[in-house]
């Protein structure tokens, strides 16, 4: 039976890193929210489960994946799933752990990047918290982008393998969820970002190295990557962005 993938049809957000990993192994999946041809915008497939008040193990909110009838939400923890089927797994116990660690890592950042259009309310317009989000995005360019890829970027150095990948001498999922930060970077905070890039070129090769993948590039060239937007986590806005 194909993995049933659940998150808005509408953006990449929080679960585009599931997305990239099932993408990457070629694992037979169902994006159910956008499976339906005639209407490519299927919240309901979602909402169906959140509101089901029978459920035992309920998902508090997407991206969840069920496989088989198990239901497993966060995608940090659908990737610790995952991996061992999929073959996206390090080699042993240690490295399996560090993965999970750096997906996890991955996570904060990404609650972070959200954050900055959105200092003071998920339900708050960003028009009604612009000023705020300005401070935080400046916050952000200048200090909390350099703190985390300094980490990854030192994590790249430390591999005592020569392959350019996290972990070892195989591609593991979070090489893929650091392809998505680097990409959503380039895309929310094309100036900021610009100025500081130069200092992660281990994970700029990373970058380039999963983009040439072929099952990631074929991805990217079909229209089930969504393109970034304004109502995803990562959100272009040049009032935001470094000049």
């Amino acid at each position: 039976m194909p993995y049933e993938f659940y998150y808005w049809p509408m953006i990449q957000g929080r679960g585009e890193v599931v997305r990239l990993a099932l993408e990457e192994a070629g694992a037979n999946y169902i994006d159910v929210a956008r499976s339906d041809k005639k209407n490519a915008d299927n919240r309901e497939a979602i909402l169906a489960i959140l509101q089901d008040d029978n459920l035992e193990k309920p998902p508090f909110a997407p991206p969840f994946l069920s496989d088989n009838g198990l239901i497993i939400s966060q995608a940090a923890a659908i990737l610790q799933y995952l991996a061992p089927r999929i073959n996206l797994i390090g080699t042993d116990e240690a490295e399996q752990i560090f993965a999970h660690q750096i997906q996890l890592t991955v996570t904060d950042f990404l609650m972070e990047v959200h954050d900055t259009h959105h200092p003071l309310a998920s339900a708050l317009y960003y028009e009604d918290q612009m000023e705020e989000a300005k401070k935080r995005s400046a916050n952000f360019i200048e200090l909390r982008i350099p703190k985390y890829l300094d980490y990854f970027e030192r994590i790249l150095n430390n591999n005592r393998s020569t392959s350019g990948w996290l972990i070892g001498d195989k591609l593991t999922y979070p090489d893929l969820s650091l392809f998505q930060i680097i990409e959503g970077l380039n895309y929310a905070f094309p100036n900021g970002f610009s100025k500081i890039k130069k200092n992660y070129p281990k994970l700029l090769l990373l970058r380039d190295a999963v983009k040439i993948r072929p099952n990631i590039s074929a991805y990217l060239a079909s229209n089930r990557r969504i393109p970034f937007n304004t109502k995803g986590v990562f959100r272009h806005y040049p009032e935001l962005d470094d000049k």
